[in-house]
């Protein structure tokens, strides 16, 4: 499936509306923003599908190639 920037705004929101309302240090509160970050980017890029297109050389039988794809 193609990235959704939109699912990455929306998780961001949701993240910092769960955070606005909690009372904490400045230390704890980048803390907890960074964490929200990362985890809201690392969700966004694993949600991506890399599409590939494979050129094989040998016979029938015995094939070899490499991978050639774009991120969609």
């Amino acid at each position: 499936m193609a990235l959704v920037k939109q699912t990455l705004i929306n998780d961001l929101i949701d993240g910092f509306e769960s955070v606005s309302n909690v009372d904490i240090s400045s230390e704890d509160g980048r803390e907890a923003m960074a964490n929200l970050f990362a985890t809201a980017i690392d969700n966004y890029i694993k949600s991506g599908t890399v599409n590939v297109a494979v050129v094989t050389a040998g016979s029938a039988t015995a094939q070899t190639g490499t991978g050639v794809g774009t991120v969609s």
